[in-house]
């Protein structure tokens, strides 16, 4: 036995360097995914968050739907593997600025106040259609001078949008889910989960974006089947088209007075 420990003893310590260089070079690896991570969602470890919630428009009382809260879950989970901590307040709560704190605001301009003035003041070339009823604009999308109208059930739509404030490296992000339904939010809240790696080698650990999805069949998939339909990142937002003013009137140089000379008499 002591003859062969001189063969072995090397061998067991070959073993062990290679498990431990093994471990660190995960371990390393596994920090960097996460600094990445961290860095494109603006979380820190131990920072702070803001989660946004809107109102059920199906309802009168103050309630969340049942999708929005399947977001809510999706991006939870997001925020504590980045080591962050999340404060979940309602859209009429949030009287505060962006930047200071990441920020993820789920709903539409009619049910959320916040995702409302978000559009107008970081996407203003979005425009959606807030008809209620039967109206074929109800939740419709138009940007670019392109309209996307709401099929529900079948075709719908989800604008998904990373943006920042200014120029600055520091500024923490907002994350818009602005869907035609609550399902959708659900399904950009999923993509975002998913291929936010894809996304930050594409624009930029710091990189703004808008997305237009689109969620296929929902009556049938839920919110598993998503397609890109384009990045609509220009033109949500370049300014809002104004609105042509009605032409004038004409002067009548008669004061108004219509008709012809009175004939003499």
């Amino acid at each position: 036995m002591t003859e062969n420990l001189p063969m072995v003893v090397p061998g067991v310590l070959a073993a062990a360097i290679a498990i431990a260089l093994g471990w660190f070079a995960r371990t390393y690896l596994w920090q960097r995914v996460l600094a990445r991570k961290q860095r494109f969602f603006g979380l820190p470890e131990n920072s702070e968050c803001l989660l946004v919630v809107n109102r059920d428009a199906a309802t009168g009382e103050w309630s969340v739907a049942r999708n929005d809260v399947f977001a809510l879950l999706e991006l939870s989970a997001v925020v504590k593997e980045c080591g962050a901590n999340a404060d979940l307040i309602s859209h009429d709560m949030a009287q505060q600025g962006f930047g200071e704190r990441t920020e993820f605001c789920i709903g539409g301009p009619v049910s959320n106040r916040r995702m409302a003035a978000h559009l107008q003041s970081l996407l203003p070339g979005v425009q959606i259609g807030t008809d209620t009823g039967n109206s074929p604009d109800r939740g419709s999308f138009t940007i670019g001078g392109e309209r996307h109208l709401l099929e529900s059930g079948v075709s719908e739509h989800v604008l998904l949008a990373r943006l920042t404030a200014g120029e600055s490296d520091t500024a923490r992000p907002v994350f818009l889910f602005c869907g035609q339904r609550s399902v959708t939010n659900q399904a950009a809240a999923r993509y975002l989960a998913r291929h936010h790696a894809r996304l930050a080698r594409k624009y930029g650990p710091n990189g703004n974006f808008a997305l237009l999805l689109r969620v296929v069949n929902s009556q049938a998939y839920g919110a598993d089947v998503v397609e890109l339909v384009a990045d609509v990142t220009r033109a949500a937002t370049a300014p809002a088209p104004k609105k042509a003013s009605p032409p004038k009137k004409a002067s009548d140089p008669d004061g108004g007075r219509r008709g012809g000379h009175r004939a003499k008499s």
